[in-house]
């Protein structure tokens, strides 16, 4: 039986602490899906489409990813898909807290007996958010390294406009 993950986030931009959790957790499951949450509540940065497109790019190199998108609740998702795990990445003991909450009601509307897995962030990235480069990048700071370099020139050429 080959364990199938999805590792499920809005990815507004993608970051290299995202990038860092899907090489890892590709590495552990015969396939890992990176599931781009469509969120009708916030004004994304990049359209659906966008953040699809710029995670197939920078994920090609992984040959067991695909990338989908998906909306409306993440245990449907995982049932419709029959996913073994749901990966979450963890920064700081205050991702723990929201994530064990998400973790045990996800628990029990899931309907195959999904595992869900915590991956610690490398240390080098615990402290990078989507919001934070969103507003670095539009405020004209720099944000070489914290994420790769194609997401980086997508950024700078979406805020020249």
């Amino acid at each position: 039986m080959s364990k199938t993950a999805v590792y499920a986030g809005s990815f507004d931009p993608i970051t290299n602490g995202h990038l860092n959790i899907i090489r890892r957790a590709a590495k552990m499951y015969d396939s890992l899906t990176v599931a781009v949450i469509v969120n009708v509540s916030k004004r994304p940065f990049f359209s659906i489409e966008e953040r699809v497109d710029i995670i197939k790019k920078v994920t090609a190199d992984i040959p067991n990813v695909k990338v989908e998108c998906f909306s409306g609740l993440l245990a449907d998702y995982v049932n419709a898909n029959r996913f073994s795990v749901v990966i979450r990445g963890l920064r700081a003991t205050s991702d723990f807290e929201n994530e064990i909450q998400m973790a045990q009601m996800n628990a029990r509307l899931y309907t195959e007996g999904t595992e869900t897995v915590f991956l610690m962030t490398d240390p080098r990235y615990s402290f990078i958010s989507s919001s934070m480069i969103k507003e670095v990048a539009t405020l004209g700071g720099s944000v070489t390294g914290l994420v790769d370099e194609y997401t980086e020139s997508i950024i700078k050429t979406k805020i020249k406009g």
